[in-house]
């Protein structure tokens, strides 16, 4: 696999506002799901990859984005990554039926995440 960028994610104290704005902006296609209180950002143009904007229900998280960088196997992952210097923010939650993703700060302090995907999207 691949190490590339998967998804991003803004996180927002209003969601549904900052939708509105990257709606509006940039025609973007964002579909809000009510029961995970998420909204899934399509941008337009075959080479942009999707997203997502949310309230962090623990927090605040130390940044207002981030991107997420696929990985094979998280634990592993995530031991390399504590080896290298980073610290763990969130050391481990699941999507239920799509994946699982881990986020973490790097030495410079910016908020990543790692994600394993196992199921469709």
């Amino acid at each position: 696999m691949t190490h590339g960028v998967q998804h991003f994610e803004f996180w927002s104290q209003d969601p549904a506002k900052l939708s509105d704005f990257y709606r509006t902006v940039f025609q973007w296609d964002i579909q809000h799901f009510p029961d995970m209180e998420y909204w899934l950002v399509n941008p337009s143009g075959d080479k942009s990859i999707g997203g997502g904007i949310m309230k962090p229900k623990q927090g605040p998280w130390p940044s207002n984005m981030s991107f997420y960088i696929n990985v094979d196997d998280l634990e592993e992952t995530r031991s390399k990554l504590e080896a290298a210097g980073a610290k763990i923010i969130l050391p481990f939650q699941e999507v239920p039926n799509v994946g699982a993703f881990c986020l973490f700060a790097d030495p410079e302090g910016r908020v990543l995440g790692i994600w394993k995907q196992t199921g469709k999207v």
